[in-house]
């Protein structure tokens, strides 16, 4: 692959939005003060957020967010896995929440995930984490079949909301990467097209020596 070098595209974000805005966006973008691990209480329900808002407004989920929190229990995986079928069908009439049928029953398979990468690891956010950068492709496929409803972009912003340092296919992304030489034809989406992805970024990495968001947004930057 004849890939475009991480300078030429961190000069073309510099070039529109100047050296010192590229980087106070990212500052802004990434800042995490006091930033520690997660609980995997608060995986499940960055997990559930980004599955709710699929399809619908962020800020629909937002407005709704302190219901939606006391009715999931706050999030306790383990104490969600705890609750009978009585209480899981209840929340198909519950005003709190969003009344998604799919969404709801997304939300109890992934309690039991979350739960079990737990016990299998000691902690599913330290677990997911840690998952080698250079393989995100494979995190994506593991989030995929082992979860529900966190394939595509979904889980892609779940991670990084949780703190994993990751790349995000959006738009603008995409649109950089075909520039850079990426051989991309379609979304992005195809087991190929990310294998490609994931190497560009791969190259990039070892380029630069930033971390995978930072390359990630200088890159949705540096198009448009």
């Amino acid at each position: 692959m004849q890939l475009t070098p991480f300078e030429v595209i961190k000069a073309r974000a510099e070039e529109r939005k100047g050296k010192e805005g590229l980087t106070q966006k990212i500052s802004d973008y990434f800042g995490r003060p006091g930033w520690t691990l997660p609980g995997d209480d608060r995986v499940l329900a960055e997990m559930t957020r980004y599955v709710f808002a699929a399809g619908i407004s962020r800020k629909v989920v937002d407005a709704k967010w302190a219901d939606i929190e006391a009715a999931f229990l706050d999030f306790d995986p383990n104490f969600l896995n705890l609750q009978p079928d009585d209480y899981w069908h209840d929340l198909l009439s519950d005003k709190r929440i969003i009344r998604h049928g799919a969404k709801i029953e997304a939300t109890r398979h992934n309690a039991a995930f979350v739960s079990d990468l737990g016990k299998e690891h000691g902690s599913a956010a330290r677990f997911l984490i840690d998952w080698p950068d250079a393989d995100q492709i494979g995190l994506l496929d593991f989030l995929s079949k082992r979860g529900e409803r966190l394939g595509g972009m979904t889980g892609q912003y779940f991670l990084r909301a949780i703190g994993k340092d990751n790349f995000v296919i959006s738009q603008d992304v995409l649109a950089c990467l075909k520039g850079a030489g990426v051989p991309i034809t379609g979304d992005g989406s195809s087991k190929a097209e990310r294998r490609a992805i994931q190497e560009a970024f791969n190259i990039w990495a070892e380029q630069s020596g930033l971390p995978m968001s930072h390359i990630s947004l200088t890159c949705a930057l540096s198009v448009g």
